[in-house]
């Protein structure tokens, strides 16, 4: 089986020279994957990538970041992002990879991909990397406002997603509130509670805390994107400060510097559990395609992870279990 991806080639802050790096890595390593680079031909080209699987697709505009979504993927019908998402669409590509606008690519997945029947509103996955194992996480920032329904949705989505791309036999699924009691959690939370402890193929197993996430207590955790994403960039945020407080600390003793250069392999291992490029992208679950966000600071390693995700998402058919589940 062939598998066709539309990458956008001009999307993030090292588009497009590291883009089109990770679409021939990702070639070198699958024999079984095509690429189509969407964006401005000569860029493209300049960046001296070549292989027989990789071809080119032109458009001749880009959705910026600081841009309103919705208008952007609307009006800019040639952007490299909007032209992409049409050969998805149009079924002449499986999957889509951007490390562009993640507004974009929502209002992309929806108003030009398509929703999967049923789904209402789509959802953005993140693995999360933790000290007993990966939770996955959803929604991180695709839908703000969820009724109890959508969370629902979103527990059946991620469900399957752990399954058959996480490889979880029988994934553990949480709602993130501000208790593990059966009376804590606003409205949404108690009634998409209640509607999780009647579903039949959902492994539904109660709440979770915000503060034992880090520690892997369930495999999909469901919320909505406006916790969801303070949650992420919480998390995110904190790794950072640590880290700049650790080389802080150590610039101020010798006995420090020394100390360090012998923890210097258990630290590095520390950083790469939680570096993203080994993740791959985050999944806009909920349309009828494969659809993936890469990281905005993307270089070649963390889109060939993305494009891998895509692959297997691809391969396991995922929008069709999805579907089914649902």
């Amino acid at each position: 089986m062939s598998i066709t991806i539309a990458l956008d080639a001009m999307g993030g802050d090292n588009a497009p020279d590291e883009i089109c790096l990770g679409a021939l890595k990702a070639c070198e390593e699958f024999d079984d994957i095509e690429i189509i680079l969407t964006g401005d031909t000569e860029k493209i080209k300049a960046c001296g990538i070549s292989h027989p699987r990789i071809h080119i697709e032109h458009a001749d505009e880009i959705i910026d970041p600081d841009e309103h979504p919705a208008n952007a993927i609307r009006k800019k019908k040639n952007s490299s992002m909007r032209v992409a998402m049409e050969m998805v669409r149009r079924g002449d590509a499986q999957g889509f990879v951007s490390a562009g606008s993640t507004g974009a690519i929502v209002a992309g997945g929806v108003l030009v991909v398509g929703r999967v029947e049923g789904i209402d509103r789509p959802a953005l996955g993140v693995p999360l990397p933790s000290i007993e194992k990966i939770s996955f996480m959803l929604d991180v920032g695709a839908t703000v406002r969820c009724k109890p329904e959508n969370l629902l949705q979103f527990a059946t989505m991620g469900s399957v997603y752990s399954r058959k791309i996480l490889k979880v036999a029988n994934p553990e699924v949480k709602l993130l509130s501000n208790g593990t009691e059966e009376i804590k959690g606003d409205d949404n939370v108690l009634a998409a509670r209640e509607m999780l402890e009647k579903k039949e193929n959902i492994n539904f197993c109660g709440y979770i805390e915000g503060n034992e996430v880090v520690f892997g207590r369930s495999d999909v955790i469901v919320c909505d994107g406006f916790n969801g994403n303070i949650a992420l960039k919480l998390a995110e945020g904190i790794m950072q400060g640590l880290k700049s407080m650790l080389v802080d600390e150590v610039k101020k003793s010798l006995m420090a510097k020394a100390g360090m250069l012998l923890m210097a392999p258990v630290v590095k291992k520390l950083w790469k559990r939680f570096n993203y490029e080994q993740y791959g992208g985050t999944p806009l679950l909920g349309v009828k395609g494969a659809v993936l966000k890469a990281h905005g600071r993307s270089k070649s390693p963390a889109i060939l992870s993305a494009l891998s995700v895509a692959r297997n998402f691809i391969k396991e058919d995922g929008v069709e279990q999805i579907s089914r589940e649902i």
